[in-house]
């Protein structure tokens, strides 16, 4: 128990000792109040509160509640979600791209179909060009053979109409094959038929029935021509 102990003026006591009453009163309230703070438990009340429009205070669920991921968790998330969305933006131009190439494949396609279908048309129209020289040819032959022409002029004029197809196919690139006095060539050559020849003939060509032609290392046709062979009886005397 704390015991107070007052100090009273001489003058005081004739006033009645009122004063000296009211100082000891107020140090055991002071002393009441320092035990009493010393027994509280300070509390703050950390809890966000947010003014709406209005002004009047309001308090967030999402803010009461603590968060349950840590922070690294949720930065990971935030990432993530950005490199998806990154990855959807490339996917969507891949895509772009891809398809803007397959339509310019399309149409250089196309436009090379065009282009050689056009000089397939060109060369075969060149070739008809060339060709209807020989058939006027050809009418002037028959012109000349139904009036009093002789039969040179008439020959004359069929020769002339040879020459004319012949340049026609040589302006198409088509070359005749020699086969007269050539070895014979199964690969350009068709034997249709053998004669008797001296020994230093044997196997070349003596006579041509049709002349073959071919188109650079195409081959269009074979020559039909006559082998000659030499006779068993020549072949017996010089061995």
């Amino acid at each position: 128990m704390k015991v107070t102990q007052v100090f009273r003026h001489p003058q005081e006591n004739k006033a009645g000792g009122e004063r000296g009453i009211t100082m000891a009163e107020t140090k055991n309230e002071n002393t009441d109040k320092k035990d009493e703070s010393a027994d509280e438990i300070r509390v703050t009340d950390r809890r966000r509160i947010y003014l709406d429009p209005n002004g009047a205070a309001s308090s967030s669920k999402a803010a009461e509640t603590p968060g349950l991921k840590p922070s690294y968790v949720e930065e990971l998330e935030a990432r993530t979600k950005a490199a998806e969305k990154l990855a959807q933006e490339v996917q969507s131009r891949f895509d772009q791209l891809r398809a803007k190439l397959q339509q310019e494949t399309d149409e250089t396609r196309q436009r090379l179909n065009r282009s050689a279908d056009e000089r397939a048309e060109r060369r075969t129209a060149d070739f008809i060009a060339a060709l209807l020289p020989v058939l006027d040819n050809l009418y002037r032959a028959m012109g000349a053979a139904e009036s009093d022409n002789t039969p040179s002029q008439i020959s004359e004029g069929v020769r002339q109409t040879a020459t004319s197809f012949e340049n026609a196919l040589a302006a198409a690139g088509v070359e005749p094959i020699e086969a007269v006095g050539q070895d014979f060539d199964p690969q350009l050559h068709e034997a249709v038929d053998t004669i008797e020849v001296e020994p230093d003939m044997e196997g070349k060509v003596v006579g041509e029935y049709s002349r073959g032609y071919r188109m650079g290392e195409r081959l269009l046709r074979p020559s039909r021509v006559k082998v000659g062979r030499v006779s068993d009886k020549v072949r017996g005397a010089g061995e």
